[in-house]
């Protein structure tokens, strides 16, 4: 059962009683974290589907938080054995990486102002081994998808050309994810103080951008990230 499914069983009143903030939070706390859906006064357990029983290993959104985190680990396992036979040698021509004959097994490159040491089984990142998975899962897609280029005449660098993100394919959950937690707050920490975006964009390697297109943005910069 989904979050939204389990809601009809709730008042949605957002009382707090359950000790969630809201109905919802405490949806998702029982169907994907395992907390008993009883802890809401209001939900008649004799009208929930057979599924909800006593409450299993780790409950609420820590168990939510955890679970994610073990899917997030297994993808970056998953990419790491897609690189294990690639040529880096080879890749390094096509993602801009720096590759030498003494380290075959490793790729040097800048991912947001940061110095990047990726190899087959680690990161490493400003001497630092990189624990985080999202940002092995967007470092090790890199480089696996640059393995999977096709070749030939169609390989081409960046033309600065904008693109909306709903024109990508299968990008409607990550439209959502970007507004949430990256578009929402950048406005609410930097709305009425644009001219503090500029020195922070800069250590990162951010470039101011030129308004080519018409964007309508009051404020824009170009992230070479990777």
């Amino acid at each position: 059962m989904t979050p939204h499914q389990f809601l009809k069983y709730t008042p949605a009143t957002n009382c707090g009683e359950c000790g969630y903030a809201a109905c919802l939070a405490f949806a998702v706390a029982v169907t994907k974290g395992g907390v008993a859906p009883e802890l809401c006064p209001y939900v008649q357990k004799d009208m929930l589907p057979a599924e909800f029983g006593a409450a299993k290993g780790e409950a609420g959104l820590g168990g939510v938080e955890r679970g994610q985190d073990e899917r997030d680990m297994a993808l970056v396992t998953h990419l790491k054995s897609k690189v294990q036979e690639l040529d880096f040698r080879e890749l390094s021509h096509r993602l801009g990486a720096d590759w030498a004959a003494d380290t075959p097994d490793l790729l040097r490159f800048s991912y947001l102002g940061r110095s990047i040491l990726l190899g087959r089984d680690e990161v490493v990142m400003d001497g630092q081994q990189l624990v985080d998975p999202r940002d092995q899962i967007l470092l090790y897609n890199y480089v696996a998808f640059g393995g999977n280029a096709s070749g030939g005449a169609e390989e081409r660098l960046p033309n600065g050309t904008w693109v909306g993100m709903e024109s990508l394919p299968n990008s409607i959950a990550k439209i959502r994810t970007l507004a949430t937690y990256c578009e929402a707050r950048l406005s609410e920490r930097f709305a009425g103080r644009i001219q503090d975006l500029a020195p922070l964009c800069d250590k990162v390697g951010g470039e101011r951008g030129r308004d080519e297109q018409g964007q309508s943005a009051d404020f824009a910069v170009v992230l070479h990230d990777l």
